[in-house]
């Protein structure tokens, strides 16, 4: 790192701050395109066995430069900056030198999120963006090669191969309508797609046959799947590095396990004011009680043709909630929600795909609410169990996490946060993003949300949902460090947190498709909800409106970094 005689050490960290995204930038052009940086939008990623040799020196070589600067020399806004660089250098050194999930995970491989961002942003023409697909899509041929290379030999997870099936099937699809109907807008730009389409659909089949080939002769027990648990050091130490929280992996089960058997009384006694009774004695009974009130809220159900709309109208409803109550600052930031595309389908039911937060704001770039369908080849019976478990309240309580006040606010929020280096806004902490979003749950619980049309019925699917919160970080850490079997799962999610088999059952293909992201909602919320109530004690003047404001005015940085910023 070179330094001048006029440089102060704020100035000489901002340059190499500077110097280490682009580098993420050129190595991840997928994730740049994310972010708002189009500069790399005809790349991708060389996930060679070359490419992620020459990546991990790389980050060495950061990570080297990084610990030369003296902190302590630096302003707060630095500070905390250079302490999530740092420690994103070491989780992404720890996933390539540690992890090696690109050697067992065949998902990893999938243009088709990279390929998905090009049509689905708006941030520059169609025949921009379609350009630079043209530009991606002619490295997919070598990119596979290189890929199946790589996993030649390795031991794969059968549920990872699975889903990379699936979601490469996804993008072949994605090859064909979504395709199409951009090119429609921007015919110019076909000959450029069609030199370089056919070549890129026969290799990601000829890649699909290969991993059937892979699924088939492991059924026949040619060769071993390798467990998707990644074990309890990996597991604590993975943990440790996606939370940037300051308890360990222990101490997370712990709490909890506790936080279980507290929620587990609130919906009891939740339960009993809903149907007018005593709370029960009988340990029974009281299950009974909770899960009879459930089975009547849940007998309101959405369905396939019906859940977007209904969607759409309650994030329309929690919009005016929360002006309302002036619960804190609201935007009118333009959203959309759609249906999952396939190419992320297979982990979570819904999400929140925000404008890349790099993306200049006269961009206007709408953020997505995505919610996945049910799978096709679901039996009725496990598609009715579906619904009841997302049935009309539990939507309510969904946006409000996606969207109003959650994830869509929070990100509006954090899209207008300046700061000396842009690490805050690409490098934001996924615990603080996700507890917000549960903390959101439990704020329009309290103030009496009315959903559709029953707070009380919202209020014990907030508390259902925070039972299923806490027992996730369970599963994420008995599952991956314990050795959880899906039984002894199963019976954790559906008796003592009341969920139907098929949300229980996704949940545990979640639980054994990822690690340490599960626990990200229940260690955020904890942090989120502990830190408002310093907060209120310190300001015991501030509104509402005053308090929430300035929980979200600072990016979205781990809540640990966040109390130094606003002085607790």
């Amino acid at each position: 790192m070179v330094e001048t005689m006029a440089d102060t050490p704020d100035i000489a960290f901002e340059r190499l701050a500077a110097t280490i995204l682009d580098g993420f930038w050129f190595h991840y052009p997928d994730w740049a395109s994310t972010l708002g940086l189009h500069e790399h939008d005809a790349r991708l990623s060389d996930r060679s066995a070359e490419g992620l040799a020459a990546e991990s020196a790389w980050l060495a070589e950061r990570a080297a430069e990084l610990a030369e600067v003296d902190i302590a020399q630096l302003s707060v806004q630095n500070r905390v900056d250079a302490a999530i660089l740092a420690t994103r250098l070491r989780m992404m050194r720890f996933f390539l030198d540690d992890l090696h999930e690109y050697e067992w995970n065949p998902a990893e491989a999938n243009p088709g999120v990279a390929l998905y961002t090009l049509l689905a942003r708006d941030y520059a023409p169609v025949a921009t963006r379609l350009t630079a697909f043209a530009g991606r899509l002619r490295q997919v041929p070598a990119a596979l090669t290189a890929n199946r290379v790589l996993l030649a030999g390795k031991q794969l997870s059968r549920i990872h191969l699975e889903l990379a099936i699936g979601q490469f099937e996804g993008t072949v699809d994605l090859l064909g309508g979504e395709l199409e109907a951009a090119l429609e807008e921007a015919e110019e730009v076909r000959p450029a797609i069609d030199a370089v389409r056919p070549a890129a659909l026969e290799a990601l089949r000829d890649h699909i046959a290969w991993l059937k080939e892979r699924l088939a002769a492991g059924d026949a027990g040619e060769e071993d799947f390798r467990d998707p648990r990644i074990g309890a050091e990996l597991f604590a130490r993975k943990l440790s590095l996606h939370l940037d929280a300051e308890a360990d992996a222990a101490a997370i089960l712990a709490r909890a396990e506790a936080d279980l058997e507290r929620v587990t009384e609130e919906i009891t006694q939740a339960a009993a004011d809903y149907e007018g009774v005593a709370v029960p004695e009988d340990a029974a009974e009281r299950s009974a009680l909770v899960r009879r009130v459930l089975n009547r809220l849940a007998e309101a159900v959405p369905d396939d043709d019906t859940v977007l709309e209904y969607a759409r109208s309650a994030v329309l409803e929690q919009i005016a909630f929360v002006r309302g109550h002036d619960l804190m600052t609201v935007y009118d930031d333009p959203y959309e929600v759609v249906a999952m595309p396939e190419v992320h389908r297979g982990v979570a039911v819904a999400y929140c795909d925000p404008p890349g937060p790099l993306e200049p704001a006269e961009a206007g770039v709408q953020t997505i609410l995505a919610i996945s369908p049910t799978p096709e080849d679901w039996t009725q019976e496990r598609v009715d169990s579906f619904f009841r478990e997302y049935n009309l309240h539990m939507v309510h309580n969904l946006m409000v996490h996606e969207a109003m006040p959650g994830h869509l606010l929070q990100l509006q929020h954090s899209q207008r946060f300046e700061s000396p280096t842009p690490i805050r806004a690409a490098l934001w902490s996924g615990s603080f993003v996700e507890g917000w979003a549960v903390y959101a749950e439990e704020l329009m619980a309290r103030h009496g949300y009315p959903g559709a049309g029953d707070p009380a019925g919202v209020r014990l699917q907030q508390l259902k949902m925070q039972l299923r919160m806490i027992i996730n970080t369970i599963l994420d850490g008995r599952v991956h460090g314990h050795g959880m079997t899906e039984d002894e799962a199963m019976a954790l999610m559906m008796d003592r947190g009341f969920q139907e088999e098929g949300e229980a059952a996704g949940k545990w293909r979640r639980a054994l498709l990822s690690s340490a992201q599960l626990s990200t909602y229940y260690v955020g919320y904890t942090e989120v909800s502990d830190l408002v109530r310093d907060l209120r004690a310190a300001h015991p003047d501030w509104t509402e409106r005053q308090l929430h404001d300035a929980v979200l005015g600072h990016g979205s940085p781990a809540v640990r970094y966040l109390r130094e910023l606003l002085a607790l």
